[in-house]
């Protein structure tokens, strides 16, 4: 069996990884299906932290550029990060794998609120921890939330799960030609203006020498194989 590389990650899920071939909302098989990958990893002793979007749902930087106040926009959109969280934390707890959701926006009725020292006990417990509700402000995206909680949390590496299949030269939805690059340096993402995370995200990871991983989730399997260290998608790193 292969043996994991990492110790502690954080996972970083698209709210548009929960909708399959719906144009809205959530689609449970897909939320399965995720929560038995996970749930590989976690029996592998894989620490787990997942920090889960919300453009599924709604998303407060269009809603902005439609004329809505972008401060309310985007505690709009974390309110829809916390709703897919309690959808995965569902699926998670079906397949017996222990989960805590915390909120930066206080909501105890529903999830717990973001504490980092409980986070850790959560997670050195072997319990997955989904962080929801982004970071609690507006202006920042659900990258940026990722990026600041894998620091926290002291993950070994951040995995970007996406529908591509890594970093692309351009986007590979309009251009038949693009071509995936097996590795990449911060600045080059930075540099050449890559839509893989906002530039806030990669530079926090940039300063703090945080390796991401930028992977296709919709392949069955690759979520397992990048812990274990298997050439797949994209890795950005140092120079």
């Amino acid at each position: 069996m292969d043996k994991p590389v990492y110790k502690r990650v954080l996972l970083k899920l698209s709210g548009e990884a929960l909708l399959g071939k719906s144009s809205f909302g959530i689609d449970n098989d897909v939320v399965k299906v995720i929560a038995a990958e996970i749930k590989q990893v976690v029996a592998l002793g894989v620490q787990v932290a997942v920090v889960i979007g919300g453009g599924n749902i709604f998303r407060g930087v269009e809603a902005s550029a439609e004329g809505m106040n972008r401060v309310s926009a985007d505690y709009m959109g974390m309110l829809a990060t916390v709703i897919n969280g309690l959808a995965l934390q569902n699926y998670l707890r079906d397949v017996g794998v222990p989960t805590r959701v915390q909120s930066a926006i206080e909501m105890r009725e529903v999830a717990e609120p973001f504490i980092i020292g409980r986070a850790l006990r959560h997670l050195e417990k072997g319990r997955v921890v989904i962080f929801a509700a982004g970071t609690g402000n507006p202006y920042f995206t659900t990258d940026t939330t990722a990026s600041l909680r894998a620091l926290e949390v002291e993950a070994d590496v951040l995995l970007k799960a996406t529908k591509v299949d890594g970093v692309y030269d351009k986007d590979p939805v309009k251009f038949d030609d693009a071509i995936v690059f097996d590795t990449i340096s911060y600045t080059d993402v930075l540099t050449k203006n890559l839509k893989v995370m906002d530039s806030t995200a990669i530079s926090m990871c940039r300063d703090n020498s945080l390796p991401i991983v930028v992977f296709n989730l919709e392949k069955r399997g690759n979520i397992t194989g990048v812990i274990c260290g298997k050439t797949i998608g994209t890795s950005v790193g140092d120079e």
